[in-house]
């Protein structure tokens, strides 16, 4: 029955695998990056008094005025600099890549980093070049400076703090990414909240500077709200890409009125920073496992087999990201996200069980 589709269905996209998001179905779920933390009551209180009178039989604000209004002011958006909303941080990348996708246009990044950069390449029929970091997980950047002169990418992808690394990469050799990069370079700050170090009010001292945020760390992941900031020059191109309609109603009136407490989003984020350092001084207590530093909200850290710890992990109820396979650099690897203080130490006596 496969005849037809295997004719006419691209043959990348047959060859790949779909991204799996496993079952946590009872488990402490500690593998996405997510909040931990539910938002609090009174402001779930008037969330729910917005989506009762929410106009769902209409479609939503085509420009999301009010919604981009609020975002300008909470995340310090330069007035001067244009705004382009998304469905996640994913439809944003997938926009970027689509205005720019000429034949034989290419997309850089480094690598391990976060693996929708070269997924949505591939989907959107670019071509992605990955450059491997140093063995401190540093930019290497003459292997960059080369990649750069070499294939003058349309676009390059810089996550900032690295996804699965979790560091932030030294501002200077972005900088020099950013004065020899042909086309746009993105710096992806998805774990702005807990890395305290933004490109955002640096906008406009280059003209190919373009910041990308989302919402889904700061614990509104379930809205799918992602934006990009930038020159005009850029923004107005992809906005034409952008499908109509694409944030909805209802994430439009949540994160709205969410973002009016982001003073109490904040507290949350410093909660888990608290948390992040704890868990990281005890993994660095834990025999077997040695972590890496971090700025996000989750840790990387490598144990002696990866397979076996994560299989140890999931039997005692706790589960976390396997990136052992990922890349050659994360041989071994595990990353497990901040969660809750109960959470947290649920993880720790269960890596200890596992370990030994």
């Amino acid at each position: 029955m496969a005849g037809k589709s295997d004719r006419i269905i691209r043959d990348e996209i047959r060859a790949l695998t779909a991204y799996h998001v496993p079952d946590a179905s009872g488990m402490v779920k500690l593998d996405a990056m997510e909040n931990p933390y539910a938002l609090p009551e009174d402001v779930r209180g008037e969330m729910a008094a917005l989506v009762e009178h929410a106009a769902v039989n209409r479609y939503p604000d085509a420009a999301a005025a009010e919604l981009k209004t609020r975002l300008r002011a909470v995340l310090d958006i330069p007035h001067d600099m244009g705004l382009v909303l998304g469905n996640g941080s994913d439809e944003i990348i997938q926009m970027l890549m689509l205005a720019t996708a000429r034949p034989g246009a290419v997309v850089l990044g480094v690598e391990p980093s976060f693996v929708m950069f070269r997924m949505i390449a591939l989907f959107c029929g670019m071509r992605y070049v990955g450059v491997p970091l140093a063995a401190d997980f540093t930019l290497d950047e003459r292997a960059l400076a080369e990649a750069i002169e070499t294939h003058a990418p349309a676009l390059v992808f810089i996550a900032y703090p690295n996804n699965p690394t979790g560091n932030l990469f030294d501002a200077r050799a972005i900088e020099r990414v950013l004065e020899r990069a042909p086309g746009a370079v993105v710096v992806d700050e998805a774990y702005h909240a807990f890395a305290g170090r933004t490109y955002m009010d640096r906008l406009g001292a280059w003209d190919n500077l373009l910041v990308m945020r989302t919402l889904s760390k700061s614990g509104l992941a379930g809205l799918r709200l992602g934006l990009v900031a930038g020159p005009a020059a850029w923004l107005d191109h992809v906005e034409k890409v952008r499908l109509p309609y694409n944030v909805g109603v209802l994430t439009q009136l949540v994160a709205e009125r969410a973002l009016r407490h982001h003073d109490r989003l904040a507290e949350q984020a410093d909660r888990i920073k608290a948390e992040r350092g704890r868990v990281l001084h005890e993994l660095q207590r834990t025999r077997g496992a040695t972590p890496f530093p971090s700025d996000a909200n989750f840790i990387l850290f490598r144990v002696d087999a990866a397979e076996a710890v994560f299989s140890g992990l999931r039997q005692r109820g706790v589960l976390i990201k396997n990136v052992h396979g990922a890349h050659a650099a994360l041989e071994n690897c595990l990353r497990v996200t901040v969660g809750t203080p109960d959470e947290n130490d649920r993880f720790l006596a269960a890596l200890r069980e596992a370990l030994a």
